[in-house]
């Protein structure tokens, strides 16, 4: 990799988009210009989850993480990370692919928020019914 070149990978889940770029470097992980442990609140297993990609293939102190995300929730976010930075990392190198996909960390999660429909609560909560 050249300088100031860099591996793209986007994710998605629920609403949140994360695009994630990794850069040569010593292992930090900077979400939308904080530390990770800053903007997860120290949240530890969240930043596992986040770091989980690269654990995988073994490579957590190779790449500087440069991360922008959101839309959605927190959980939501994360997962949308993951999927970044296992799409990021597939870009630099293809033979890792079965790796991550053995570990389930390329498939996105497709589960979205099902509308609320009228004459009902929410999306499937109704009146509570009554016989007499």
């Amino acid at each position: 990799m050249a300088e100031n070149t860099y591996l793209y990978g986007l994710g998605r889940r629920k609403s949140a988009t994360a695009r994630a770029r990794l850069y040569k470097g010593k292992g930090t992980i900077t979400i939308n210009d904080k530390t990770a442990e800053e903007y997860l609140s120290g949240n530890k297993s969240m930043l596992a989850e986040v770091t989980d990609p690269l654990a995988v293939v073994g490579k957590q102190k190779d790449y500087d993480v440069t991360i922008k995300v959101g839309g959605g929730g927190l959980a939501g976010q994360v997962d949308a990370i993951k999927l970044a930075i296992a799409k990021a990392i597939t870009v630099g190198s293809a033979d890792l692919r079965p790796v991550l996909k053995k570990a389930e960390l390329l498939s996105r999660d497709p589960r979205e928020k099902e509308r609320k429909k009228y004459g009902l609560r929410s999306a499937r909560k109704r009146e509570q019914f009554s016989k007499r």
